[in-house]
């Protein structure tokens, strides 16, 4: 048993004159991962992994910028005055939502535009994508931050005192809210991976993304619930709360439609295409 999860005393990693922020390689491993199981699964459906990484050059970084202005604009008080920490990611402030907006904008713009299988790819990414997302988490970690309510569970995360809310100033461990997200991260893309062509065979061909979209934001909903970092509110409840909920109601429609409407290409999800 645990006593306590400590936390890293620092959060870069020093290699000669080069210091690494722990927040951006932990991004970019999670990134280069995605890139690779995707391109495992798109070439399994019969797709060029080429097409995977020409879109992940483009999706990634927009990926990125898109994260940003959605933490942006949902914390814009903190930024007010103070738009010259916009640009320093390494601090941490990257929303999911915006990210997820972006890169799938940029994704079918590219494999569209480069006449690849846009549903194809769209399956191989929803089991990649969050596969980053639990590596990227771990970025949380080196930062202490997003962290939940204390707990005395022996899971508990030590927290600095300088990193505790002033209302849990005296409470030394935490909720590791970062690790329970990641650990339900690689819950969803193991689902999507092994148990979505089986229990729905009958799914359309790129709906799996939907069935991504929809466990995710399950998870980011109790987590969130779980978190005591400031953030926006709107009627009392944080902001990405009601955003999981309004995306959670349009993922499980689009999964309902990809269950239900017959495809005019004949195209359904089969295990086959999916390297197991």
């Amino acid at each position: 048993m645990f006593a306590a999860i400590p936390s890293p005393s620092t959060s870069s990693i020093q290699i000669g004159v080069f210091e690494l922020r722990a927040y951006g390689l932990t991004i970019a491993i999670g990134a280069l991962l995605a890139v690779w199981v995707s391109s495992r699964r798109y070439e399994a459906a019969g797709g060029d992994p080429v097409m995977v990484h020409r879109m992940a050059t483009w999706a990634i970084p927009a990926g990125i910028i898109g994260a940003r202005l959605y933490h942006v604009a949902t914390d814009f008080g903190r930024f007010q005055g103070n738009w010259d920490e916009i640009p320093k990611l390494w601090k941490g402030g990257l929303g999911i939502w915006g990210a997820v907006a972006a890169g799938a904008l940029v994704a079918w713009w590219v494999v569209r535009r480069g006449n690849g299988d846009v549903a194809a790819m769209f399956d191989a990414t929803a089991v990649g994508i969050p596969i980053a997302q639990a590596v990227g988490r771990l970025g949380n970690w080196f930062n202490q931050e997003l962290f939940g309510r204390p707990t005395n569970l022996p899971w508990g995360l030590q927290i600095d005192s300088a990193n505790r809310p002033l209302e849990y100033a005296d409470s030394p461990t935490f909720h590791p809210t970062f690790l329970y997200e990641a650990l339900w991260n690689l819950g969803v893309a193991g689902f999507i991976a092994v148990f979505t062509p089986r229990l729905f065979p009958q799914l359309r061909k790129g709906y799996s993304w939907a069935i991504y979209v929809a466990g995710y934001t399950v998870g980011r909903l109790w987590i969130e619930l779980l978190r005591t970092d400031k953030a926006t509110e709107v009627f009392g409840v944080r902001i990405n709360v009601w955003t999981s909920i309004v995306v959670l109601a349009v993922a499980v429609a689009v999964v309902m439609r990809g269950l239900r409407d017959e495809p005019s290409d004949g195209h359904r999800n089969s295990s086959k295409s999916v390297p197991h």
